[in-house]
């Protein structure tokens, strides 16, 4: 998360930049969004990690079972 928070300094860095630069502003804007785009594929990365490894986790449901209304429990990978 530290990364993240890093990347998107960056691209705060780069926005105020613009804003004392107008004949680069394109320029550092441009380079703003690339690094909040670096960013959001960062925080994509760790939340997919953290979510398969919530997954690994053998968890259990009730499931109906529509021939005699009776509740199973299954495992679920």
């Amino acid at each position: 998360m530290e990364t993240v928070r890093r990347l998107r300094a960056q691209a705060s860095l780069c926005r105020q930049s613009a804003a004392y630069h107008p004949d680069r502003s394109w320029k550092l804007l441009a380079e703003a969004e690339f690094w909040e785009h670096l960013a959001d594929a960062v925080l994509a990365e760790h939340f997919k990690e953290c979510t398969a490894s919530s997954l690994d986790v053998t968890q259990s449901r009730p499931i109906a079972n529509a021939n005699d209304k009776q509740w199973t429990t299954i495992a679920v990978a």
